[in-house]
């Protein structure tokens, strides 16, 4: 039984099973505006903390989990850098609940197809992380899904510049964790980022894989 974070090193220990077992307790929440503030936010400026507390929109993302013969991935996304809110940043494929969406895994999965061409019929939905707030106002459930690598991706270029994968033993490795200092209003505060080659991974996207993270040690 893998016990700690070190395990998953471990290429054999981190499988689709592995992330099935740890993830089997979690469930949508009822109300997709019930947010938790992101790990370390306690240690942000005021100003930005009551921003994150605003009224928010319901959103989902899919965290795809790419299932290749070696090993697993993540899929991210560039933003394209047209677009009204996140232009330009590495994100996970998603948006914002529609009225037409049942609920925010349904918005999730609409979007994935919409953004990058993955069919929900090769996701296989296998957990959820609770909702995060955003400083541009939403509220984002994470759906955790096993991607077949059966999907092909289709890029839609007017929503993203390109999608790339990251080793999901890469993320799950706090030896990879970069601190820097970003400002909010004058003031100077810490937050991880990912850098793999060329890719930066930050914001809000980052701190939804330090929750994955978490969620899958502490299971």
């Amino acid at each position: 039984m893998v016990s700690n974070i070190n395990d998953f090193r471990k290429r054999e220990s981190l499988t689709a099973d592995l992330l099935r077992e740890r993830l089997a307790g979690t469930r949508l929440a009822d109300d997709p505006l019930n947010v938790t503030m992101p790990p370390g936010s306690e240690r942000w400026p005021a100003a930005m903390r009551d921003q994150l507390a605003a009224t928010l929109t319901p959103a989902g993302v899919l965290i795809p989990v790419m299932q290749r013969m070696s090993n697993l991935s993540v899929l991210l996304t560039q933003r394209s850098a047209d677009l009204k809110h996140h232009a330009g940043q590495i994100s996970f494929p998603g948006g914002r609940m529609e009225a037409h969406d049942d609920d925010v895994r349904g918005a999730a999965l609409r979007e994935t197809h919409e953004e990058v061409g993955i069919e929900p019929r090769h996701v296989s939905v296998i957990g959820y992380l609770g909702a995060m707030p955003t400083i541009t106002g939403y509220a984002v459930t994470p759906v955790v899904g096993l991607v077949s690598a059966a999907a092909e991706l289709v890029i839609d270029r007017t929503e993203v510049e390109y999608a790339f994968e990251v080793p999901l033993e890469f993320l799950l490795d706090a030896r990879n964790d970069q601190w820097v200092e970003r400002e909010f209003q004058g003031r100077l505060f810490r937050m991880v980022e990912f850098h793999y080659e060329d890719q930066r991974i930050w914001g809000a996207t980052a701190q939804m894989i330090l929750i994955f993270r978490k969620k899958l040690k502490n299971k």
